[in-house]
């Protein structure tokens, strides 16, 4: 197949990129997100999803028919083998979580790179949809594909927040994401506890990022939350999940005919 990687001509061209985030790997919802030819990818959230390798293809072939690109979030413990198969499947981005410091980092980044004489990768020739199903790319080619995947990765953990510059200074990482809940937790309180801490962790992050030459993406539920991150130079957004989306509407939708029918309530 080797289909170009938007997310990473984006990134190389210095464009803005807008994401959306999808729980269900159902192609038809994918290609809902493409068909409003507003968004740049779509992110499947495979960290809290169930899905298998067949909903891996399906989901960047959908991805592809409207010319967008494909990210997958995967869990920590099983990292390299989800995101070997995502990539394999033709994902063009892995967003990587829960990490603690740069030698983790490294580590993760061996997983997802082609072994190529001197580069340091672990992963072999992948015989799957990233290559069209058969052994004609050269080994070459294949390395130079590889050298083009995505990679981004969740800044959540405390230790994370005090090694960003380590970790941003790591040749390969693309793509940085400040995340509130699990950096809240590791810290010990609650987000709503301590608000003012919180952002200015985000805002360490953020500093650090574009300090180090790599994009920090910002994660917003509406449009209006983008000025304060377009101000400190974000350009790349991840608007609404799918399932705060939908558990929005029902809730807010739902108190209002209620409230509108009589004995409702």
């Amino acid at each position: 197949m080797m289909k170009e990687n938007v997310i990473r001509r984006k990134i190389e061209a210095g464009q803005p990129m807008i994401g959306t985030r999808i729980s269900s790997a159902w192609p038809t919802l994918t290609e809902t997100v493409g068909a409003t030819g507003l968004y740049d990818y779509v992110e499947f959230l495979a960290e809290y999803a169930p899905f298998d390798q067949y909903d891996l293809e399906n989901v960047a072939r959908a991805a592809e028919l409207h010319g967008m690109g494909s990210m997958i979030k995967v869990d920590f413990q099983n990292r390299g083998y989800v995101a070997q198969k995502a990539l394999a499947s033709g994902f063009q981005a892995v967003l990587f979580a829960d990490h603690h410091d740069a030698g983790q980092v490294r580590e993760t980044l061996r997983l997802v790179q082609a072994e190529f004489a001197g580069e340091g990768g672990l992963m072999g020739y992948t015989s799957r949809r990233w290559i069209g199903y058969r052994t004609s790319r050269s080994q070459r080619e294949f390395a130079g594909m590889s050298a083009k995947s995505v990679f981004a990765f969740m800044i959540e953990k405390r230790e994370a927040v005090e090694n960003i510059d380590e970790i941003c200074a790591v040749p390969s990482v693309d793509i940085i994401q400040f995340g509130s809940f699990d950096y809240s937790m590791s810290c010990g309180f609650d987000r709503t506890e301590r608000e003012a801490d919180v952002k200015a962790a985000e805002l360490k992050v953020i500093q650090a990022a574009l300090r180090h030459g790599k994009r920090p993406r910002a994660e917003i539920q509406s449009p209006d939350q983008a000025g304060y991150y377009l101000d400190l130079g974000v350009k790349d957004f991840s608007l609404g999940s799918e399932m705060s989306i939908m558990l929005t509407y029902w809730r807010n939708e739902g108190e209002k005919l209620r409230s509108l029918i009589p004995g409702g309530n």
